[in-house]
């Protein structure tokens, strides 16, 4: 007799079936054992099995926990994976997988009731994309409305870290607030104290997410984090960076806030005179803006300027990319990250993959252009230094290793790369000032291509490539009345694949009008 041959046959047993889909380190299997712990210590008979995914954000875990209270001397059988129709409570630790559930079947509108957390842990086939692979999950919070009988949904995750444990405790909290098993709250509590392990921070992450699906089960969920842009400070005790401020007022309010960021980013990237030229930078398109009606579209081309100039002049060389790895900064939003205790040692080990262009492009310009001048040099010295290395920052060697390449970005101004990019820079705003004149739309549109060129070494070389060829038909399409609707196209498709093909399409067919 299997478990759903029992309900159907027997009005009398009521078996209830958990689904629980969860990635690696966030303790799925500790949610099961609790489940099963807590019927079992009720007089329940309960079962839990397993089915690992495939390595790392491919794929899921599914945990499945049937129970059934007792009946005299019977014992049910209970199954070993979930049937589609026939599932009580789903469990999701995260907002795609509860898509992934929805999708097998295992949700549905006259019995199950979703709990899931609304964070994303992205999948491989949405970092890989060059561009923005990210899943709407507005597509899942859609579906989930409609396939369940009754939603919670928020951010467990954050709540778990903020009380210092990890994801299975607040979904444990939110399981017994749904009121889905008939069980006292303090029975789920005993089973976490019967544990052992991190019982007091998942006793807090327990209680909190109780008392948050109790009275507000359901979140609202944002593709993206919500951006804040601080104004400059008026008065920062420090002359130069003074007069980025008051630089910052002679443009119009639409782009203050992006020139405030940009001015920002420079300044950390090297010194106020960069950021200083940047903002001179752009206050020559802001004129050429004003003689386009710049003022009746709200200054949509200085606003595009001020944030994709920002981004050119922060390209990311050698100095720059072990600059990040050794910040304070990035050290602590990993411990976080990891959920690491204060007293905790936490070690990385960061893959560096300079090729040997990037060194010399990162040496001075004459000596950089003769090394590149010398094809048998350059061949010599590439299987010493076109090779990845794996360093770890938290030993001396390892840290003055990239402390050192970091110091170099202070005399970025004389090395062959800085000259490099500020000639391409400059040729693209050329591009960019023709196309403003021709069609406003294709002049904001053209500064917008430059969100192609990204990274460093190979992911740099290719989105180059492909920034390049896109900017070769601006010139085809600034006649054309859809001009601009053709380049962001073609935009889109140099971000949709690494190696290309879509873009291609796009271009032969342009070359056709």
């Amino acid at each position: 007799m299997t478990a759903g041959g029992a309900r159907s046959s027997d009005p009398g047993f009521e078996r209830i079936a958990l689904a629980i889909l969860a990635m690696g380190g966030q303790g799925g299997g500790v949610l099961a054992d609790w489940i099963v712990a807590l019927a079992e210590a009720r007089g329940w008979a309960a079962q839990s099995t397993s089915v690992p995914g495939v390595a790392q954000r491919t794929g899921a875990t599914i945990y499945y926990i049937e129970m059934a209270p007792p009946k005299g001397e019977a014992q049910p059988v209970l199954a070993l994976m979930p049937t589609p129709g026939d599932v009580d409570v789903v469990m999701a630790a995260e907002l795609m997988e509860a898509g992934r559930s929805v999708l097998r079947g295992f949700v549905t509108p006259d019995k199950t009731t979703l709990i899931l957390s609304t964070h994303r842990a992205l999948a491989v086939i949405e970092k890989q994309t060059p561009g923005d692979g990210v899943a709407d999950p507005d597509a899942v919070t859609l579906a989930s409305g409609f396939a369940a009988k009754r939603v919670i949904a928020f951010d467990m995750e954050k709540l778990a870290k903020s009380a210092g444990s990890v994801i299975s405790a607040p979904m444990f909290g939110a399981l017994a607030a749904s009121g889905r098993l008939p069980f006292p709250r303090e029975a789920f509590e005993l089973a976490i104290r019967a544990g052992g392990t991190g019982i007091d921070a998942s006793l807090r992450a327990f209680g909190v997410a109780f008392d948050r699906a109790k009275t507000d089960p359901i979140e609202p969920i944002r593709r993206y984090p919500e951006k804040h842009f601080p104004s400059w400070p008026k008065d920062t005790g420090d002359a130069d960076l003074d007069r980025i401020g008051a630089r910052i007022c002679d443009f119009p309010p639409e782009a203050r806030p992006m020139l405030a960021a940009g001015a920002r980013k420079l300044v950390d990237y090297l010194d106020p005179a960069y950021a200083l030229e940047y903002l001179n930078r752009v206050g020559a398109l802001r004129d050429l803006d004003l003689a386009h009606e710049g003022e009746r579209r709200k200054f949509a081309f200085t606003v595009a300027a001020a944030k994709y100039i920002a981004a050119a002049m922060a390209y990311d060389d050698v100095p720059r990319v072990a600059d990040l790895k050794i910040r304070a900064s990035r050290q602590e939003r990993i411990r976080r990250e990891v959920s690491a205790a204060p007293d905790a040692i936490v070690t990385t080990t960061e893959f560096f993959h300079p090729r040997v262009e990037e060194v010399c492009a990162s040496l001075p310009r004459a000596w950089g252009e003769w090394i590149e001048a010398r094809p048998k040099l350059m061949a010599a010295l590439r299987p010493l230094i076109d090779r990845g290395r794996r360093i770890r920052p938290n030993t001396i060697s390892g840290y003055v290793l990239l402390a050192s390449a970091a110091w170099l970005g202070r005399g970025r101004r004389a090395t062959l790369r800085y000259a490099r990019e500020t000639e391409h820079r400059e040729a693209w705003l050329k591009v960019a000032e023709e196309a403003l004149k021709a069609r406003y739309e294709l002049g904001v549109e053209t500064l917008a291509c430059r969100r192609l060129v990204k990274g460093y070494s190979d992911t740099h070389a290719r989105g180059l490539s492909k920034f390049d060829r896109v900017m070769s038909a601006v010139p085809t399409l600034a006649p054309r009345e859809d001009g601009p609707e053709w380049l962001d196209r073609l935009k889109r498709a140099a971000l949709a694949d690494e190696k290309g093909v879509a873009l291609d399409g796009v271009l032969k067919t342009i070359m056709t009008l």
